[in-house]
């Protein structure tokens, strides 16, 4: 039997609507994991966030996070193969969004520690402000009083939260630049948009390619539901979108399996390993 590398994503496709994995998807998963069955996620997440959701989960694999920004030690959190901007990129990106009036937040690491900083002074979008609202107590969350301060230690991640159309400029004009690689789309189950930036080094794609290459593995398969999997799926040799996917997913999928709500990728995965008692 081929060797085979299983990644999903995590939001709208593996966890349901509560941004959790359903008892049901848990125990299957740690069944499989506990046989062997290569599997790990591909998200726009943090470690640390990926963590809580993923609760109860006996992680092995490393885990791709900031979509493919860096790796994390699932039980540790320990990060490896950092995809860093340079420092003339991040000037690039800030001066443009800075001559549209738009401010992101900025994740890097600073001193061996995750930082998020966002401009304390900027005009938030209720998006941002919500963003950061549901999240008092994160550490990592740091405002900061100039526009040099978003750039302290080291960046692999840039977003920013907005209506579709006050964001729909910027994408326009880093749409061309070679070295860096963008997501624009609607957030789940919100009314706002976000513009995700990580270098061009830093994809899905790019990270399963080189941890299927790592294992040895013959195939990589690709779960998805949203655009920033469309390069995952595009490097996959099988891709299954689930049933509450974008329709540009599901047409590029190999097929269509169950929801999120119907815990699509833990049945799909027991049913192709013959382990149906969970």
């Amino acid at each position: 039997m081929e060797k085979a590398l299983y990644v999903s994503d995590l939001d709208g496709t593996l966890l349901n609507r509560q941004s959790r994995l359903s008892p049901f998807t848990q125990r299957a998963l740690n069944q499989l994991l506990e046989k062997g069955v290569l599997f790990t996620f591909a998200t726009a997440r943090s470690w640390r966030s990926a963590h809580v959701a993923a609760q109860g989960l006996s992680p092995s694999l490393p885990w791709i996070i900031r979509n493919g920004a860096a790796f994390s030690d699932g039980r540790t959190g320990a990060r490896t193969r950092e995809a860093f901007f340079t420092h003339a990129q991040r000037e690039e990106i800030l001066r443009r969004c800075a001559g549209l009036g738009l401010w992101p937040l900025v994740y890097g690491m600073l001193d061996g520690e995750e930082k998020v900083f966002y401009l304390n002074s900027a005009p938030r979008h209720q998006g941002m402000a919500h963003y950061i609202d549901s999240r008092q107590g994160d550490k990592r969350l740091t405002p900061v009083d100039s526009c040099q301060a978003l750039l302290q230690g080291g960046t692999y991640y840039f977003r920013f939260i907005h209506a579709k159309a006050a964001l729909a400029p910027l994408w326009e004009e880093l749409r061309d630049l070679p070295w860096l690689n963008l997501t624009f789309q609607q957030e789940l189950y919100r009314q706002e948009y976000w513009l995700e930036i990580t270098s061009e080094k830093a994809t899905k794609a790019q990270a399963a390619l080189r941890l299927k290459k790592e294992l040895g593995c013959s195939r990589l398969v690709a779960f998805g539901d949203a655009m920033n999997d469309l390069p995952l799926f595009a490097a996959a040799d099988e891709s299954y979108a689930v049933a509450n996917a974008l329709p540009e997913v599901k047409a590029a999928a190999t097929a269509v399996i169950g929801s999120n709500e119907e815990n699509g990728v833990a049945r799909f995965l027991l049913q192709r390993m013959g382990e149906m008692n969970v």
